[in-house]
């Protein structure tokens, strides 16, 4: 089985989706957002209709000029991956092979969430999917979401399987999952990327290649430099880094994602409205004070420390 050199590696970066105060999509803060994670090329490819995108809250329509946004603001800088997954398999395969392809890169689909199927269900379910796709796909593992872990064999299983199935998101916390994949000796062609920020090194460390990042919409040019020192395995200096950013993590989750880093986005004036759509609102009074501070002394690390900001 023959893949080509892959394009998902580095530091991806999972994009909010901005509302107006009339919940309507706000395209000129997306737009704002996409020039902000791609300073000086910061982010190595981008994630549009992810989790921290609020997928299941947008309508297909709106969804397609996202997209269709989203490409045209990029123009080629970067790779694009788009979420589309589903419970429905019949359905989703559908979807897959009648989606726009067009300035997109691959798409990440998320295990079948609700239905809590068995391995050889997942097992299928992807299979089906990746007979009807025209583009590449990263799985999405996220146990903690969808109510099933998908596990190590069962993706290197559909890594052997499918061509297009070129690697997985790993969003179950467990670092030893991620290494069994890596151990498989699937190629270069299929990566292991994390799917969580705080434990990026560790999954670095064991062979992961990068990260589907949240906190990377806030600070693009600063975890981007965190990733490529771990890719290049210079851990001491990117656990430094981390250890900066704990606080902040902790606190983009303390309300759930992505309400979190809306706020971080907002005081910083990378959006022009701290909005979700319901059933997801906007962070506590105390969790968005607690960010402000939290930003404020990550600042004042990376400018004391020469690093790039933000």
């Amino acid at each position: 089985m023959i893949r080509t050199a892959h394009k998902f590696t580095g530091m991806g970066v999972a994009l909010v989706t901005p509302f107006t105060p009339d919940r309507g999509i706000d395209y000129e803060s997306l737009r704002s957002l996409l020039e902000h994670v791609l300073m000086d090329g910061a982010a190595d490819f981008v994630v549009v209709h992810g989790t921290t995108g609020e997928s299941p809250c947008l309508t297909r329509d709106e969804r397609n000029e996202v997209t269709r946004v989203v490409v045209e603001q990029v123009a080629g800088r970067c790779p694009i991956l788009v979420g589309l997954g589903g419970n429905d398999t019949l359905e989703l395969g559908k979807r897959f092979a009648e989606a726009p392809t067009e300035g997109i890169d691959g798409f990440l689909s998320v295990v079948p969430y609700y239905n809590k199927p068995t391995q050889e269900g997942l097992f299928q379910h992807f299979c089906h999917i990746s007979e009807r796709s025209r583009l590449p796909i990263i799985l999405y593992n996220v146990p903690g979401r969808v109510g099933v872990n998908m596990m190590p064999e069962t993706i290197i299983r559909l890594a052997k399987s499918c061509h297009n199935i070129v690697g997985v998101k790993e969003a179950s916390g467990y670092v030893m999952q991620a290494e069994q994949v890596v151990q498989a000796g699937l190629g270069d062609g299929f990566v292991v990327l994390s799917g969580d920020d705080a434990l990026s090194v560790s999954f670095m460390q064991n062979g992961a290649r990068g990260v589907i990042s949240v906190v990377g919409n806030a600070y693009p040019r600063l975890f981007s430099h965190l990733i490529h020192l771990a890719m290049q395995g210079e851990y001491n200096e990117a656990d430094m880094i981390m250890t900066a950013l704990r606080e902040t993590n902790a606190q983009l989750f303390a309300n759930g994602n992505p309400s979190g880093i809306k706020a971080l986005l907002y005081q910083m004036g990378v959006i022009r409205h701290n909005i979700l759509r319901l059933p997801l609102v906007p962070t506590s009074r105390e969790v968005y004070d607690a960010l402000g501070a939290a930003h404020q002394r990550v600042k004042d690390f990376a400018l004391a420390s020469f690093l790039p900001w933000p």
